[in-house]
């Protein structure tokens, strides 16, 4: 199977105006995404709006695709830029371009649910909650949750705790199931990235804010890997110091 990464990237942030170029240990955000997942694809493209960002793509070697300014979403951008590229690929990995420390293992994991499941039509991450996190993290509706079903397919996604545990007490809920984190990257069969872009927003989508529930809401197949591994997303400028501060002292 041929795999290519797009990540999507806009100069306009509400919270962070030109992050994908904010500084982070000499290199811009964007190239330190690129870097993370190069060597693991059969092809990576930036897909963004603004010629600040492709030249800055440019600069540093990486390819780099320009997309429309009026994308509701990175799954549009995504599919606009897989279009531009006009080279065939059997899955298109959306990247995040502010998660600098994304990790090879779980691009990794996101290739596994393709090969040898031909009933895989989407692929996400998860990362179980674990003794050291808290009900306050668990409840955290910026952090939404994932069900799983038989063969690891997404049942439900939510921002509220799912499952419900009922007579348990709330301070006894992460000892007493394992709850699941959804890690927001996303891999498409081409085919199927071709169609979901066509779809109307659902109830569901609408009620949770969550673009997931579409795909499952129109009979989708969301097959679910694990890591461990907990990403640093970058946000705001408060983000990016901590990012400077972890790089530090990964480093």
């Amino acid at each position: 199977m041929k795999f290519i990464g797009i990540i999507p990237a806009r100069y306009a942030s509400t919270r962070f105006p030109a992050k994908p170029l904010a500084i982070l240990g000499g290199k811009p955000v964007i190239q330190r995404v690129y870097e993370q997942v190069a060597s693991v694809l059969d092809a990576v493209y930036v897909a963004t709006d603004d010629v600040r960002i492709q030249d800055a793509v440019l600069a540093f070697g990486g390819k780099v695709v320009m997309t429309s300014p009026d994308h509701q979403s990175g799954t549009d951008r995504c599919y606009e830029a897989y279009l531009n590229i006009d080279q065939e690929y059997d899955v298109v990995i959306n990247i995040q371009g502010d998660e600098p420390f994304i990790q090879k293992s779980q691009i990794e994991a996101l290739m596994s649910c393709f090969k040898g499941d031909d009933s895989t039509d989407i692929a996400t991450l998860v990362k179980p909650f674990g003794s050291t996190n808290s009900l306050e993290e668990l409840e955290n509706p910026n952090s939404p949750k994932v069900v799983l079903g038989v063969n690891n397919r997404a049942l439900y996604f939510s921002r509220s705790v799912i499952p419900y545990l009922r007579n348990i007490d709330k301070s006894n809920w992460l000892m007493s199931h394992r709850f699941f984190k959804h890690i927001g990257l996303y891999a498409y069969r081409s085919t199927v990235l071709a169609e979901i872009t066509k779809l109307k927003q659902s109830p569901l989508e609408l009620a949770e804010s969550l673009e997931q529930l579409r795909w499952l809401e129109n009979g989708y197949a969301i097959k679910v890997a694990e890591t461990s591994i907990e990403t640093i997303g970058i946000d705001t400028p408060h983000d990016l110091e901590r990012a400077e501060a972890f790089l530090k002292n990964k480093n």
